[in-house]
């Protein structure tokens, strides 16, 4: 069985806890259901949670935030120099949005606010590169998504794996160690309309429902959560 060490970036708002708890049951939830065993440790670093020095997993997974990958709060550049660590003794990285930024930020390249504002709801993304572990296989897939930030330069080593004409970079990779996404394959659809519904003015009339119109659309998030399981395991 594959172990995850799932880092939670965020808490969800108060008023979404009751029904969809927090990231990690999200993630969790996923997992559960694919067809390779892995069992999900959750420590939300937001509240300075990590695990033992002396806890190994077989890969170590970064999950969305509300804040920004740049953003120079001490949890963050804890968080961002807990993954160099990480890197540097060889651990398998993955990254999922906020986590995705992190990552690209941590390994030496950058990310930062999108002149191309809001991505939101279901988006489709072509696959540039295809990989063995990208299983089942498919030449595009579309995730459900919630970000204005994006990662605007690679680390070096880096190679893009998908891509999007609003988003170039949607995921990545370093070998095989590192592999993120920018869009949540753990987002079902009643949660990414109850975050929509809950940031209707922040957003505008139109681009809310722009994104509303697509959150029931057929999404791969249980597909992306295969390709990182076959990530970690190279199945």
């Amino acid at each position: 069985m594959l172990s995850i060490c799932l880092l939670e970036a965020d808490h969800l708002r108060p008023e979404l806890v009751g029904e969809f708890h927090s990231y990690g049951y999200l993630f969790q939830r996923l997992f559960a259901r694919q067809p390779i065993p892995v069992q999900v440790q959750v420590f939300n670093v937001v509240d300075g949670h990590y695990p033992p020095d002396h806890q190994r997993f077989d890969a170590y997974l970064i999950t969305g935030s509300k804040a920004d990958a740049f953003g120079d709060a001490p949890w963050i550049t804890r968080l961002r120099s807990y993954l160099q660590t990480r890197y540097r003794q060889g651990d398998k990285l993955l990254g999922i949005c906020f986590g995705h930024q992190l990552l690209a930020l941590a390994l030496g390249g950058d990310c930062a606010r999108s002149p191309r504002g809001w991505g939101l709801g279901v988006q489709d993304y072509q696959v540039l590169q295809p990989e063995p572990w990208m299983l089942p296989a498919k030449s595009t897939f579309s995730l459900l998504v919630s970000h204005q930030d994006q990662v605007t330069q690679l680390p070096p080593d880096a190679q893009v794996l998908a891509s999007s004409g609003f988003c170039p970079v949607a995921a990545f990779s370093v070998g095989q160690q590192v592999l993120a996404f920018q869009g949540h394959p753990e987002f079902v659809e009643d949660y990414a309309q109850a975050l929509l519904d809950a940031r209707r003015l922040a957003y505008g009339e139109e681009l809310y429902r722009s994104a509303s119109a697509t959150t029931g659309f057929v999404h791969d998030g249980e597909v992306i959560a295969q390709w990182m399981l076959r990530f970690i395991s190279q199945m």
